[in-house]
C-alpha cells in the first residue's frame, strides 16, 4: 500500500473544517476518490453519505436538509440519517431503498469520516495527540496545501533523520526510537550530544532528556509532531488525504491544552501562533522537494531505519481500493 495510487489504509480521514457546514446545510466532498454529499441536521449532528441518489443519480449536494434528513433536489426523495429512504411524495410512500452511509466525527475544529463499515465497537480511535489523549484541546486551522506526491512520502520527511541535517542545517545526528501499535506509530527521539552546536548549546538548558522531538502518525496518513522545550510542547497535526494521480492535498491543525479563563484563552492564542511559527519553519524547506520527488527507496541506508520501519507499519494494516472503499 505504501506510496500507492490504488490502495489506501481505512482509518479516519478529514472531510471539511466544522465551521463550514452550518446547521442545515450540506456539502458535496470528494474523499479518496469517493464522492459523498455531507450534511448538518438540526440537532448539529453531521452523517455523510454517498452522493447520488439511488432513483435517477442526481447529486444530494445539490438537495436540501429537512430537520436530520436530507432530501434530494430532483424528485424530492428523502433520506434518514441512516441512508434509509423514508418519503417519496409522487407514490405517497417510502420503497425498501438505502444508500450508503459513513461514520462521521468532529474533532480539533475538523469533520472526519471513517472509510470503513465497521461496527462501533471495533471501530478504531480519531487521530489524537498522545501528550494530550486525556485534556481537552485548543486548535486552530492553518495553512491548507497541495503536494504533487503521495500522502506517505510527505509523512515520512518528518522521520527522515539524515536531512534535518542536510535541509534544516540542524548538525546533529537524531535517533529515532519506535512505538507500534494496533491503528498508530510513534518515533521518539532519543539523540544525545550536539556539543558542537551553537544551537543546541544554547536551548540544552531547557530540555532534561533529549531534545523533544516526537512524531505519531495516524492510518499512514495523519502525522502529529511535538516539539519545544520542557515546559511548553508545540503540537502540529499535518492531515492529509490521498487524490487523484497520488498526489497529496493536506490541512495544518494547531492544537494546544485548553486553558482556564481570559488569561487561558488569550495565552493559548499566542501559544497557537508560535506552534504555527514553527510548523511553517520545518515546511519551508521541504516545500519543493515535495513538486518534484518522484520516491522510490532503491538504496536504503542505516540513516532510514524509520522509514523503513514506517513502510513496514503500513502495509501490515487494513488495505481500502480507491474510489470503491472496498
Amino acid at each position: 500500500m505504501f506510496n500507492s495510487p490504488e490502495y489506501f489504509i481505512e482509518g479516519w480521514y478529514w472531510a471539511l473544517p466544522s465551521h463550514h457546514l452550518k446547521k442545515g446545510q450540506v456539502k458535496p466532498v470528494t474523499l479518496m476518490g469517493r464522492d459523498l454529499a455531507i450534511f448538518r441536521g438540526q440537532d448539529s449532528s453531521v452523517t455523510a453519505v454517498d452522493a447520488y441518489c439511488p432513483h435517477m443519480g442526481a447529486h444530494l449536494a445539490e438537495g436540501r436538509v429537512e430537520g436530520n434528513a436530507l432530501r434530494c433536489f430532483f424528485h424530492n426523495w428523502k433520506f434518514d440519517v441512516d441512508g434509509t429512504c423514508i418519503e417519496i411524495p409522487c407514490i405517497g410512500e417510502a420503497l425498501p431503498v438505502k444508500i450508503n452511509t459513513w461514520p462521521t466525527a468532529e474533532k480539533y475544529g475538523m469533520i472526519w469520516v471513517w472509510t470503513g463499515k465497521t461496527a462501533p465497537s471495533e471501530r478504531l480511535p480519531l487521530p489524537f495527540v498522545p501528550e494530550l489523549e486525556h485534556e481537552e484541546c485548543d486548535s486552530a486551522l492553518a495553512k491548507r496545501f497541495i503536494k504533487n506526491c503521495h500522502p506517505n512520502v510527505v509523512m515520512v520527511n518528518a522521520i527522515d533523520a539524515h536531512h534535518f541535517n542536510t535541509v534544516h542545517n540542524f548538525p546533529v545526528k537524531i535517533v529515532f526510537e519506535k512505538n507500534e501499535l494496533q491503528n498508530a506509530i510513534t518515533f521518539s527521539n532519543t539523540t544525545r550530544g550536539g556539543e558542537n552546536s551553537l544551537f543546541l548549546k544554547l536551548i540544552r538548558p531547557f530540555y532534561k532528556n533529549a531534545v523533544t522531538y516526537n512524531m505519531c502518525y495516524w492510518y499512514g496518513s495523519t502525522g502529529i509532531v511535538t516539539v519545544g522545550p520542557d515546559f511548553l510542547h508545540f503540537h502540529i497535526m499535518f492531515t492529509l488525504r490521498l487524490l487523484e494521480g497520488g498526489k497529496t492535498e493536506g490541512q495544518t491543525i494547531l492544537i494546544t491544552k485548553k486553558r482556564a479563563g481570559i488569561l487561558g484563552w488569550i495565552f493559548n492564542r499566542i501559544v497557537l501562533a508560535l506552534t504555527n511559527a514553527v510548523g511553517n519553519y520545518f515546511a519551508k524547506g521541504d516545500t519543493k522537494i515535495f513538486q518534484t520527488i518522484k520516491f522510490d527507496l532503491k538504496t536504503p541506508t542505516k540513516a532510514d531505519n524509520s522509514i523503513m520501519q514506517f513502510i513496514h507499519h503500513a502495509e501490515k494494516q487494513q488495505p481500502r481500493v480507491w474510489s470503491t472503499w472496498e
